[in-house]
């Protein structure tokens, strides 16, 4: 069991965190999300004193970590960490980097450190890899071997600080499922994280921090579906919703264009599905709408329904009445219609700037 009592962070003037209480059981899977700058891995990191409270008190297992007394070499055995960065042994193969913790910390014989190594390394699913070196492995697979070695010291509280922040977006969900199937062998998990599906999908417990303190906890769909606070409404509802606006017929499409890639990857959004989005968007927005105004006010709100998988499209645009339909780019009307399941226009009568709206349903992967 974790407990935080009055904890405080400053780094000078500055507070980082202030005044939190809470209690971490043993088995808890913890996600930590919010804003950037909101003390998240501050927070985490003063579990285990790499990061020194200002105040307060803080205890492991019912000992008091932050006792001037106290050795934290006790307490970080029995905590892991996972980092943004991987930090291996550039000059050792991947079986030594998860061994050497073993044998110097653990005084383990060098047998049975490769006994539990080569075990740790069928767990995270890279037993073909056990002789490469780190340069020679991927992003997600240098991750897996970090989180391997983290549990060859047998932890019985894991630290994961954004473990999937430096991988591309294609070796996020490798590095997920492994601590997926961690969440089930009983250890404690606090994860900071990005990543919302996952943090719905893994944790039992979710810290939205802001404030400088844990703004809001609850399960993963009290704080995703049903928050109570105003700031977690915000933060949710952003995270659903892609707002854009155009005001200029030189806007940066390309610029746009990475946002809602962005976006999708945010929400896990499928990549056939992103394709979706794009073309629709680039072919209503750009080349039908775009090209009929001289000068153009468009606002476009983009928003993914996880319940039910559906992805959608709603323009706002001024002008004279114009129905997408009736364009002459009937090339551009085309593509719209072969990635999209409804298209449905409205006229807006007693809106003072947008005159027009386009709302559009997104064919999905079952369609």
């Amino acid at each position: 069991m974790i407990r935080f009592e009055n904890v405080t962070k400053k780094f000078g003037d500055e507070i980082i965190v202030e005044n939190i209480n809470v209690t971490i059981n043993d088995g808890d899977v913890i996600a930590i999300v919010g804003p950037s700058g909101a003390g998240k891995s501050t927070f985490m990191r003063m579990i285990n004193l790499l990061e020194v409270p200002s105040s307060g008190k803080i205890y492991v297992d019912g000992e008091e970590v932050t006792a001037k007394d106290y050795d934290i070499a006790v307490a970080r055995k029995k905590i892991g960490m996972v980092f943004q960065e991987f930090h291996l042994f550039k000059h050792l193969t991947v079986i030594e980097n998860i061994m050497r913790p073993q044998i110097d910390i653990m005084n383990k014989t060098v047998p049975e450190a490769y006994k539990e190594s080569v075990r740790l390394l069928d767990l995270v699913a890279l037993q073909e890899r056990a002789y490469s070196y780190p340069k020679e492995l991927s992003g997600g697979q240098k991750q897996r071997v970090a989180i391997a070695r983290a549990l060859a010291m047998d932890p019985k509280i894991i630290l994961f600080d954004e473990p999937t922040s430096a991988l591309d977006p294609n070796m996020v969900e490798e590095v997920e499922t492994v601590i997926d199937e961690l969440s089930h062998m009983g250890k404690t998990m606090v994860i900071v994280t990005h990543e919302m599906e996952f943090a719905r999908k893994i944790s039992n417990r979710v810290f939205y921090m802001d404030e400088h303190t844990i703004y809001e906890e609850g399960t993963p769909d009290e704080i995703f579906d049903k928050p109570k606070r105003a700031k977690t409404r915000t933060f949710v509802n952003n995270l659903r919703l892609l707002n854009i606006n155009i005001d200029r017929k030189d806007r940066d499409f390309w610029e746009i264009g990475a946002e809602i890639r962005r976006y999708a990857v945010k929400n896990h959004i499928s990549p056939k599905c992103m394709t979706r989005l794009t073309l629709a968007f680039d072919e209503l927005v750009r080349e039908i709408i775009l090209s009929s105004l001289d000068e153009p006010r468009i606002n476009v709100i983009i928003e993914y329904s996880r319940k039910t998988d559906t992805l959608k499209m709603s323009v706002k645009y001024n002008g004279d009445q114009f129905n997408p339909k009736d364009t002459k780019n009937g090339l551009a009307y085309y593509v719209l219609e072969s990635t999209s399941s409804d298209i449905t226009y409205t006229e807006l009568k007693n809106d003072e700037v947008y005159k027009n709206q386009v709302d559009l349903i997104l064919k999905n992967d079952t369609d």
